[in-house]
């Protein structure tokens, strides 16, 4: 079968190549917003735009005994504003030609988008479905950021985002940049200069700091990684200057955790080094050590109820669970530190519905079958989840 085909036979697969179809770099997703604004009206489907852009999708309950779920997707893609042209390869994996596909995060749109027409359509009975489609997930996390929270009832929240069919994250890295910086009191020439004791090179100086300081992973547990250090650069002198002892030099390095108590015994290991130094150099150099939280973590919760939903569901669809945890960051890292309209704190999950390879790259692709899977998982989760409830 031909692409073409597919789509007639699959609304899924139309959906998801109609939404990849429409290029949405970060900050402009404007065409793709209206697009589903507009398929939304067509199926009588609740469905706004905040004052942001984000569009927000709200199906109500059918049963106010059961508790709403919330479903979450980012609109914009890395890429730019080129057309973009799909097309099926031999392995039943979709492309666009030239470019990236945007299979992150148009696959999670595609399969929240379709599901949200499902359930406005069926006579299941529900607790409402909350459906969140955001702008600028890949540059800065904006849209998120500039959701009112207020206006969602859902406690547990499944960010589908991930990149591998069955995968059900449930703790992900925070991001902190943390800056090193060395000044030396007294700086001079190279030649004449370099035999006084008072004087330092800060270039020298930071290399003997950095050599103490921890890089790499600080902490795993369970064979993954949940803290770690990293050395971003280094900055002192100039390379094609060698006749001046210098006086300042800094250094940037990136800090993850999934846990705020490992993150803290990091920085508290990092700021002692630092302390000693200052003490072993003073009067002659300086050190001075800032953190700034860019990103906050997404801890894992002491809530196991979706994980255990997740993973019912997706073995009665024949598909692999995989309950991990990931070194980075999304969206579920904002949930994940706030708050709904009673006041709950979000519990949110990384989920995969589609398995997109070589993402961000002119040779993504996604394998068509796993987005068809993956509606059935997300199918099966909220039956089994309003069962339960």
């Amino acid at each position: 079968m031909n692409l073409e085909e597919i789509r007639k036979e699959h609304e899924l697969v139309d959906l998801f190549c109609n939404l990849a179809e429409i290029p949405s770099p970060s900050l402009h997703e404007e065409k793709v917003a209206q697009w589903i604004k507009k398929y939304c009206d067509k199926n009588n489907i609740n469905c706004k735009l905040d004052d942001y852009g984000n569009v927000f999708i709200n199906i109500p309950a059918t049963d106010n005994s059961k508790e709403p779920l919330l479903l979450s997707a980012h609109m914009d893609v890395i890429g730019d504003d080129s057309p973009v042209k799909t097309y099926l390869d031999d392995n039943n994996c979709i492309h666009a030609e030239g470019r990236t596909l945007g299979g992150d995060d148009k696959a999670g749109v595609a399969n929240a988008l379709l599901f949200a027409k499902e359930i406005a359509k069926s006579d299941m009975k529900h607790g409402g479905l909350e459906v969140l489609f955001t702008r600028d997930e890949e540059s800065g996390l904006t849209g998120i950021r500039n959701v009112n929270f207020k206006e969602l009832k859902s406690k547990y929240v499944l960010v589908l985002d991930s990149d591998t069919l069955g995968q059900c994250e449930v703790a992900g890295a925070s991001y902190t940049l943390a800056k090193l910086n060395v000044h030396s009191y007294k700086g001079g020439h190279s030649g004449i200069d370099i035999g006084d004791k008072d004087r330092a090179n800060a270039a020298k100086l930071i290399a003997d700091l950095i050599s103490e300081l921890p890089q790499g992973a600080f902490y795993e547990e369970n064979g993954k990684v949940e803290t770690s250090c990293n050395l971003g650069g280094i900055e002192a002198g100039n390379i094609k200057v060698t006749n001046i002892i210098n006086t300042d030099a800094k250094a940037s390095y990136s800090i993850r955790s999934s846990s705020r108590k490992k993150e803290q015994e990091l920085k508290d290991k990092m700021s002692a080094i630092v302390n000693k130094f200052n003490e072993t150099h003073n009067n002659i150099a300086k050190a001075s050590l800032e953190f700034e939280e860019h990103m906050p973590p997404f801890e894992k919760s002491d809530d196991e109820y979706i994980p255990i939903l997740f993973e019912t569901a997706a073995k009665k669809v024949g598909v692999i669970p995989d309950i991990t945890t990931f070194h980075a960051g999304a969206e579920t890292h904002i949930y994940a530190n706030e708050t709904n309209s009673k006041g709950e704190k979000f519990i949110p999950y990384l989920l995969g519905l589609a398995t997109v390879c070589n993402m961000h790259s002119k040779n993504e692709y996604l394998d068509y079958t796993t987005i068809l899977k993956g509606h059935k998982l997300l199918e099966e989760l909220f039956e089994i989840y309003n069962k339960e409830a």
